[in-house]
């Protein structure tokens, strides 16, 4: 990985962590997270027609991926009314670039370099390194810690293809921003009925902020995802728990214990891994061999051996 795109992936992960700060901090989750994704459209809506279209071939990602948030986002809220969620949530967070590594394989044909692949477990290790001496966990939270750690991996590998397909990923985060989150206040009328919003509360306002930090922080993400190993992107993305330990100790006063400093020496272990590794086969243009990536390619109308032209920033 370049030092560009390692510093915009720790600044994405430094804004993850900020948000999910202030979702846990909301009395009512899946209301914060539903005003996120209301946000996070309205600012993406303008960038729509701002920006160059994706190409056809992305499409097919964009639909999978935002219907894939919306699971994520509704398991997520599921996960936080776990009692143990404290213990069990690092389990989501460390699972997925492992999870991510092995989809990147089957579905893209992208291997990582011995130093990568150790980078990606140091890192996944010490984020679930997080979870020991907080007493055991129970089956349920387990349950949606490692069903939140799937659908974070699969939205990953999408957009990780989708990206590379489109020629412009800036332009593929907006779209696919607007797809998630605007379906929510649908989704939350269904589940419990009229949406009430109050658009100078506080409540509203910390929602809202979070949407826009999650647009900016997944935005540079996916830019990230269309030029470097999706492994390698989503390990270090998952630093951001290192960073919301680090704002617990220093803004929350938590106990900063003998168990956190070993894990998060282990995660910045891993992280420097990442930013030294070089991949096995990754370039910058997407020409994944896997037959797996053929038979999802061939659901879009635009011809699998024609390569996109090369992501480029026209912000």
């Amino acid at each position: 990985m370049t030092a560009g795109v390692v510093f915009i992936v720790l600044g994405a992960a430094l804004l993850h962590a900020a948000w999910n700060a202030l979702l846990r901090s909301g009395a009512d989750r899946f209301w914060s997270i539903v005003v996120m994704g209301v946000a996070s459209a309205s600012v993406a809506l303008p960038l729509t027609f701002m920006l160059a279209p994706p190409a056809r071939a992305s499409w097919p990602y964009i639909g999978l991926s935002a219907f894939l948030q919306i699971c994520y986002c509704l398991v997520l809220v599921r996960a936080y009314r776990e009692g143990e969620l404290g213990s069990i949530y690092p389990i989501a967070r460390g699972s997925s670039p492992m999870l991510v590594t092995i989809g990147a394989l089957v579905f893209a044909g992208e291997k990582l370099g011995p130093l990568a692949l150790f980078g990606v477990a140091m890192v996944s290790f010490g984020i679930v390194g997080m979870t020991f001496g907080r007493g055991r966990p129970n089956v349920s939270s387990i349950v949606a810690a490692l069903a939140t750690g799937l659908f974070i991996a699969s939205y990953t590998v999408a957009d990780g293809i989708g990206s590379r397909l489109s020629g412009y990923p800036q332009s593929y985060a907006a779209w696919l921003f607007l797809f998630q989150g605007a379906p929510m206040p649908l989704v939350y009328f269904a589940m419990r009925g009229r949406l009430a919003i109050d658009p100078f509360g506080l409540e509203t306002l910390k929602a809202a902020g979070a949407g826009v930090m999650s647009l900016l922080g997944y935005g540079a993400i996916i830019w990230a995802l269309s030029l470097s190993p999706m492994g390698q992107v989503s390990a270090l993305r998952e630093t951001s728990i290192l960073f919301a330990v680090l704002m617990g100790r220093i803004f929350l006063g938590e106990t900063l214990t003998w168990n956190r400093v070993v894990a998060g020496v282990t995660i910045a272990i891993g992280a420097i891994c990442l930013a030294g590794a070089s991949p096995c086969n990754h370039g910058r243009s997407p020409a994944p061999l896997s037959p797996a990536f053929f038979v999802c390619v061939m659901i879009s109308e635009e011809r699998v051996g024609e390569v996109p032209r090369r992501p480029t920033i026209n912000l």
